[in-house]
């Protein structure tokens, strides 16, 4: 009879404990949708086709700026990217100054060492070319050098005061969308968490979709930033903070990346289909920005984290759990996306929406499995999961609206699925490895 009044007052604790979590969570996503529509977010003016770079650049030249940073990181300037616009640069008599020092994950101390060179070039302008790590840290760098503070003083939300300095985005990848957000992510130098700044004034004044620097993407990278694609637009959809305005964006970078994705997939050279996903990101982007993200994003940087896990790769391992979590809640919404973006083919007209969401769910699971992404976390150990679980509800509680608010419990059980997952698929390449040694 004690044992039982024991665990009859750890369920009840449990359940208020899960209860307040609740409470505030919903609190502060009402807070952030109320920020989200009441502060204004600018657009940044958006540069589309072969020529936008040189457009991009000519927008640069003709707002006064003489001195432009360039943010970039190693393997694009090895590659020659830069070029395209460090040329034109050159035939416009424009000074600037390379730094190629971002890495995947920035840390604090790859953006201040960015932030240094950039001062003591004395550059009034910043143009950032290269994925969302590389965007982020320009972010930072143009914020910091425009209020005259360290990176780490505008980790929150509107910590800064001034303007950032001028800031135009390349993206070389269709993935992140960040030429479009207020956000920006930086890691610690030790520990490698990742922290969060927010301010309007850190969206870029413009963007380049350029399809011939994308077009030199690698298959596996293509199919990783696409699928972060889809997850914003999914997750952005879903979001107790959608609106008709995000259900736009959201739903026309759904319908793009399953329309597009694999086709540059399996040509890395089809400009068309590279600009539509590079559109598709940017939309992505936008719907984000105002209705937010949810528990696949919150995993995934754990993931991402812990088991050095690109992030677009670790949003597909997570995105068809959360989908299959978020289903019974969402049905509706999901069956409402799917006819809307024409994954709902004509015999199908008269399906339940709970029949419909299997369905797409059933086509989001397929076409990570046609992009052969690589679903296999290696190290994944159970006793990381407490702490996976809390970071994760804590990113939740703190920052999104999300359509079902998860216990850690629930949590945990997504990611045995993914160990066991992985487990599976690590056994399976042992023994076709195996059976490939016998036969040779």
């Amino acid at each position: 009879m004690k044992k039982q009044n024991t665990i009859s007052k750890l369920v009840n604790s449990t359940g208020l404990q899960h209860a307040g979590y609740l409470a505030v969570a919903k609190t502060r996503a009402k807070v952030l949708k109320a920020f989200a529509y009441v502060v204004p977010i600018r657009r940044p003016m958006l540069f589309v086709g072969e020529s936008s770079c040189e457009d991009l650049c000519d927008m640069v030249i003709n707002e006064g700026n003489t001195n432009v940073f360039i943010v970039t990181d190693a393997v694009l300037n090895k590659l020659g990217i830069p070029a395209k616009v460090t040329d034109y640069l050159d035939s416009k008599n424009i000074s600037y100054k390379v730094y190629d020092g971002i890495t995947p994950d920035p840390t604090f101390k790859v953006v201040e060492e960015g932030l240094r060179k950039s001062i003591d070039a004395k550059c009034d302008s910043i143009i950032a070319i290269g994925g969302g790590s590389v965007i982020d840290a320009a972010k930072m760098i143009a914020m910091s050098q425009g209020n005259n503070c360290k990176p780490k003083q505008l980790i929150g939300i509107l910590k800064a005061r001034k303007p950032s300095v001028p800031l135009y985005c390349i993206p070389t990848t269709a993935g992140t969308g960040s030429e479009a957000t207020l956000g920006a992510v930086v890691s610690d130098d030790k520990t490698h968490q990742k922290a969060l700044s927010i301010d309007p004034r850190m969206v870029p004044l413009a963007a380049a979709i350029d399809p011939i620097i994308m077009k030199g993407m690698p298959a596996h990278i293509t199919a990783d930033t696409g699928i972060d694609v889809l997850t914003h637009a999914l997750e952005a959809w879903m979001s107790a903070n959608a609106s008709v305005e995000t259900d736009y964006y959201a739903a026309s970078a759904v319908k793009s990346v399953m329309q597009n994705l694999p086709l540059v997939y399996k040509d890395g050279g089809n400009l068309k289909a590279r600009e539509e996903m590079g559109i598709a990101a940017h939309y992505g982007g936008v719907a984000f920005n105002k209705a937010g993200l949810g528990y696949v994003h919150a995993i995934a940087h754990q993931l991402g984290a812990y088991y050095s896990i690109p992030h677009g790769r670790a949003n597909a391992i997570v995105l068809p759990y959360v989908l299959d979590v978020n289903r019974k809640g969402s049905k509706k919404r999901l069956a409402e996306l799917a006819r809307k973006t024409g994954m709902v083919k004509s015999g199908q007209a008269n399906k339940s929406d709970a029949e419909i969401a299997d369905h797409l769910i059933a086509q989001v699971r397929e076409l990570i499995a046609n992009l052969n992404i690589d679903p296999t976390v290696k190290g994944m150990q159970s006793s990381d999961f407490d702490n996976i679980a809390k970071a994760a509800a804590k990113e939740v509680s703190d920052t999104y609206a999300v359509p079902t608010y998860l216990s850690a419990s629930e949590i945990k059980a997504i990611l045995t699925k993914i160990q066991q997952a992985s487990d599976e698929h690590a056994s399976r390449n042992s023994r076709s490895d195996s059976k490939s040694d016998k036969v040779a």
